[in-house]
């Protein structure tokens, strides 16, 4: 799955995810409205709008992008209406050709984390039958419980032949608290980006390995560090646009073959209409605003890494 993600990322020329990551707030008037009236104030109207809002984004910029990251905690609130959004956007996303990141950060052990690996990425016997669950190409893990928490993921990545996004560097403020603690001369993220990359040793794609990273681009002298420790590993780099990150602090998380990264933006993209640039837009024409930051992100992004 790493060399189709590679094989989008070239064709586009645009190392961009667009984090689907819905929220009420962010969903036009007129969409929920229309939900309302046909399911009332129920979940399964909330589960009607987002599948409705991710459509028209995905239809106005899947030929533009590789990829996608829908996070599942926007479509969990939701409860059982919100998970049917989710693998509906999920299966919808594929069938448009895209990458799909499941952004569920999953981490735990035993049989728990292989029930995790099996329900997103790999397939359940039902008697004689093998079905897959919400079958997305790529997830996210938290690796904080150790190499059992990671390894079943892996032994269906490698069945599979899917993929893993590992946090080694968050985006948000208070990661350092943990992350950045001093572990005789390394840091904590420094010692998971090394493991990253052991584990990554074994489960190469043609160029990269598809046990990929996830490392804030609201951190970018991390990322230079981080992409010295994990030459063959994909950086997913989140924080682009909403939580301050900008293209010229991410051209240290590439590689000088312009690959090894994708950048992440959520808000920027999906909510672009909600913001003063993208105004002019309106709320009937949100997907096209989402279309427009899309194109200035790509630009954006192709400016810094020419500039290196």
């Amino acid at each position: 799955m790493i060399n189709k993600l590679i094989t989008q990322i070239k064709k586009t020329e645009a190392p961009i995810v667009v984090g689907l990551d819905p929220t009420l707030k962010m969903i036009p008037e007129h969409i929920i409205k229309s939900a309302i009236e046909e399911y009332g104030e129920t979940l399964e109207a909330a589960g009607e709008a987002v599948w409705q809002f991710n459509k028209a984004i995905v239809d106005a910029v899947y030929d533009l992008i590789p990829a996608v990251k829908p996070q599942i905690a926007m479509y969990e609130q939701f409860g059982i209406p919100g998970l049917a959004a989710f693998k509906r956007t999920v299966d919808y996303c594929k069938k448009k050709g895209l990458v799909v990141i499941g952004d569920i950060k999953r981490g735990d052990i035993g049989s728990t984390s292989e029930a995790y690996a099996v329900g997103h990425l790999g397939k359940v016997k039902i008697g004689n039958t093998s079905c897959y669950g919400f079958d997305e190409d790529f997830v996210t893990v938290n690796p904080y419980l150790g190499s059992d928490g990671v390894n079943p993921f892996i032994k269906i990545c490698k069945e599979e032949k899917k993929g893993l996004f590992i946090l080694v560097k968050t985006s948000n403020p208070s990661s350092g608290e943990f992350q950045d603690q001093m572990i005789g001369e390394k840091t904590l993220y420094q010692m998971v980006g090394e493991k990253v990359a052991q584990w990554g040793e074994d489960c190469m794609g043609d160029d990269y390995s598809y046990i990929g990273a996830v490392v804030g681009a609201t951190y970018p002298e991390i990322g230079k560090i981080m992409r010295k420790v994990m030459p063959k590993s994909y950086i997913l780099v989140p924080g682009y646009g909403a939580q301050g990150g900008k293209g010229k602090d991410l051209a240290h998380f590439f590689n000088e073959d312009g690959l090894g990264a994708i950048i992440n933006s959520s808000r920027g993209i999906i909510a672009a209409y909600q913001q003063e640039a993208y105004a002019s837009f309106g709320s009937l024409n949100f997907a096209d605003a989402s279309r427009q930051a899309v194109l200035d992100m790509k630009e954006d992004i192709a400016t810094a890494l020419s500039a290196r």
